[in-house]
């Protein structure tokens, strides 16, 4: 404030200095811009920079990381909270959101990741930066199904299982869709997956769906339970999931539905040529189990709130 009062006093007793007292200012500016990694080539866009009053700014990439990383699931009607940032898979686990236990032996959560991962195309993998030469974890494929891919290796069921369940269908998410289809072979199997939920008697194809909550509840008819045997699935219940969905939208993450559906034989003739994509997804969409909810999010970069705060204390939207 008295810089102020003294280049006021300076300029009314000097007028011709207003020039000198403004260029002086803006090197001041551009000097403390230096010493945080901003080069000003004129001294005009420093007056520009003073002048801003709305910050418009892209959000993924630049405000977040661009790693989507899940951090709730629901699961058997309980509440998980996933721990890890970022793709390394090594890193945190799943624990019940009341109590904190370890959760990665829970029937539900296996059931629901190794289902959401036969439901994926995505891989995740170590590769070498090419700037600092380190490894580093990278996925391969749709954003929104990495979480999913590191999540299910938390708990010990690398996306590479896949490949001992044959995919015999696959419809692809679609925006009027609004979710993915797969159908996988699962003959020769009484139960999903090791500590996974148990298949019924002469099960030879398990047809999973994954997408957007709403839309795939209007197929379910059943749910997992914790200890996973299956329940029916009444409005209520529906109610109560969607209920977990808006707590979960409330803050602002991406929330996906996981539900199957076992088969003792293709649901549609498969030598008949003329049926449509959207036929072969009507006939194995029905009749589904709910058997969780994965919530995402990407998170911000370090230091980024930080910088909101300082620009609000500026004047600046």
């Amino acid at each position: 404030y008295m810089i102020l009062i003294a280049v006021t006093l300076a300029v009314a007793a000097i007028p011709e200095g207003i020039p000198l007292c403004v260029t002086i200012s803006l090197s001041i500016g551009c000097s403390e811009m230096v010493k945080k990694n901003v080069l000003v080539r004129k001294l005009a866009a420093v007056e520009t920079l003073g002048s801003a009053s709305v910050i418009c700014s892209d959000k993924t990439g630049t405000l977040t990381e661009g790693k989507m990383t899940m951090v709730n699931m629901y699961a058997g009607g309980v509440e998980y909270d996933v721990e890890g940032k970022g793709f390394d898979p090594t890193v945190g686990g799943i624990r019940r959101g009341k109590g904190g236990t370890d959760a990665k032996a829970d029937v539900a959560v296996r059931s629901s990741l190794l289902a959401a991962v036969l439901c994926c195309n995505t891989t995740i993998s170590k590769v070498k930066d090419p700037e600092t030469g380190d490894e580093k974890w990278e996925p391969k494929g749709n954003s929104s199904e990495a979480p999913i891919v590191v999540a299910a290796r938390k708990v010990g069921l690398d996306e590479k299982i896949s490949r001992e369940y044959k995919r015999i269908l696959e419809v692809p998410f679609s925006s009027s869709r609004k979710m993915m289809l797969t159908m996988s072979d699962v003959s020769g199997r009484d139960v999903l997956c090791a500590g996974g939920m148990p298949l019924p008697q002469g099960t030879q194809m398990l047809s999973v769906c994954k997408g957007a909550p709403n839309f795939i509840l209007d197929y379910c008819t059943g749910q997992l339970a914790e200890d996973g045997s299956t329940t029916p699935m009444s409005a209520k219940d529906k109610q109560d999931v969607l209920d977990v969905v808006d707590k979960y939208s409330e803050r602002a993450l991406r929330v996906l539905a996981i539900a199957a559906r076992p088969f003792d034989s293709m649901p549609f003739d498969t030598a008949n040529e003329d049926i449509t994509t959207d036929q072969k997804f009507e006939a194995c969409r029905s009749n589904l189990t709910l058997l969780g909810l994965v919530a995402s999010i990407d998170p911000d970069r370090d230091g980024v709130p930080e910088s909101v705060l300082a620009a609000r204390g500026a004047g600046i939207r």
